[in-house]
């Protein structure tokens, strides 16, 4: 196989590793991971290999006279009698190791936020440091080196051009023959010039009688006398007459930015009565053990809670949790208790948090309305889930999942409903609980 047959197969690789997580979490072992890493089993490929091509006989070469073999890689010995262990043609009678690809929980949450399209960005909550960011925030004080004369000096530009006149031509308008100061307040006042009447009489006094008359009418003076604006005074006077106030005055400080840590507890809880078979809490193990490794590799410290119950719920450890099984009945208001109880370690002020429960949807008599749906309430938490486990389809008193979804909706942007039958529903599961978080988060 040459090298472009390695590099097209070298592109389908990221394709070929989300189609292998995909089929992990549906059928694969889950047990072959650790809290820090996650085992994929993946199609292992040959990595390129220049080798020989026998169009071209020239250069050095490793075989008989300095000439390769055609096909033999380059840089590698020839086969030599001897070599195999084995006699020709005889396939190896052991078997071999699984391949896999090492991945960290961050890398297992990208591949699965692509793999399912998902955009959950976490919350951070507790404040671990303040720092300033970029000097965009403006005060009133500060040292003159942080002052933002820009600003100071489009205020003062501003102020000039609402202000200021043409001084110069008002004062050849008074010396129109008979003209009034009133007459001359009321030209001005539709030319929109800021020119008060207290100036304009004043300037009409001020002119020398041999002067007066020297305009037989305004449009003598427009028609003779060049107005200049306030932009062009600007432009010829400089900007030393542009009027600054100490109102005008901000100075530039940093804004705060608060860095807050990521922190989740993530609450499991399972159903292990009597009717919670083998089949049953695998499917919850292949839902659940996923959520876990996606969240940890979400959020920067990750805790987690597992609690088993029957009638009565107990707090237990990961090894034990997805094993255990009583012959007692079951409550599922009395997890929530229990829930509620561990969760006061974590405030919900600095804790992201996130109920999962798991079972096959049987209950004690009004349970989940009485208890169960009151306590989802009164628990404030990123999402609350359930997830339904009935491999061979609903029994009759199985009706906690379908009390939650007439009571919350299938619309709930913090509680997710989930129905897991068999393996191929994982995945869906999944996404169903995941997708709620990221609208919310929106």
């Amino acid at each position: 196989m040459g090298l472009r047959d390695d590099l097209d197969r070298f592109r389908e690789v990221g394709e070929q590793r989300r189609e292998d997580l995909a089929d992990f979490i549906q059928y694969g072992d889950l047990g072959g991971g650790r809290p820090d890493q996650i085992n994929i089993p993946v199609k292992i490929i040959s990595l390129p290999e220049f080798e020989y091509d026998q169009r071209d006989q020239g250069g050095v070469g490793q075989g008989e006279d300095g000439t390769p073999d055609t096909g033999q890689p380059v840089g590698q010995p020839q086969p030599q009698p001897g070599d195999d262990d084995g006699e020709d043609g005889e396939p190896g009678g052991e078997g071999g190791d699984h391949e896999y690809y090492e991945m960290d929980p961050e890398e297992f949450a990208e591949e699965l936020d692509e793999e399912l399209g998902l955009d959950l960005e976490p919350k951070g909550k507790r404040v671990v440091e303040e720092k300033e960011g970029p000097f965009t925030d403006l005060t009133r004080t500060g040292p003159d080196s942080t002052l933002d004369f820009e600003r100071m000096f489009k205020e003062g530009l501003k102020r000039k051009l609402a202000m200021d006149f043409d001084e110069d031509f008002l004062r050849e308008l008074c010396k129109v023959e008979g003209i009034t100061p009133r007459e001359i307040f009321e030209w001005a006042r539709g030319e929109n010039l800021p020119v008060s009447m207290a100036w304009i009489e004043e300037a009409h006094s001020d002119v020398p009688e041999d002067e007066r008359g020297t305009w037989s009418s305004i449009a003598e003076v427009e028609a003779n006398v060049e107005r200049e604006s306030v932009q062009q005074q600007i432009r010829r006077e400089g900007i030393k007459h542009v009027p600054f106030r100490r109102e005008d005055e901000r100075y530039r400080y940093p804004e705060i930015i608060e860095e807050k840590e990521k922190n989740v507890v993530v609450v499991n809880i399972r159903d292990v009565s009597g009717s919670m078979r083998e089949k049953k809490r695998e499917l919850v193990e292949r839902t659940f053990t996923p959520l876990d490794w996606y969240l940890q590799g979400k959020y920067d410290n990750a805790e987690f809670v597992y609690i088993a119950h029957d009638a009565e719920a107990w707090e237990v450890e990961r090894d034990d949790f997805f094993g255990i099984r009583s012959g007692g009945g079951t409550k599922i208001s009395s997890a929530y208790e229990l829930a509620a109880e561990l969760l006061e370690e974590y405030p919900w002020s600095d804790w992201n948090r996130y109920v999962f429960a798991a079972g096959d949807s049987e209950n004690s008599s009004n349970d989940t309305e009485e208890r169960v749906i009151p306590m989802m309430d009164q628990i404030p938490a990123n999402l609350h889930a359930y997830v339904e486990t009935q491999p061979s389809g609903n029994a009759i008193n199985a009706t906690h999942a379908e009390e939650l979804e007439r009571h919350f909706g299938t619309d709930a942007d913090d509680v997710a409903i989930a129905y897991v039958n068999d393996a191929d529903d994982v995945t869906d599961a999944i996404y169903e609980i995941l997708s709620t978080e990221s609208e919310t988060d929106e």
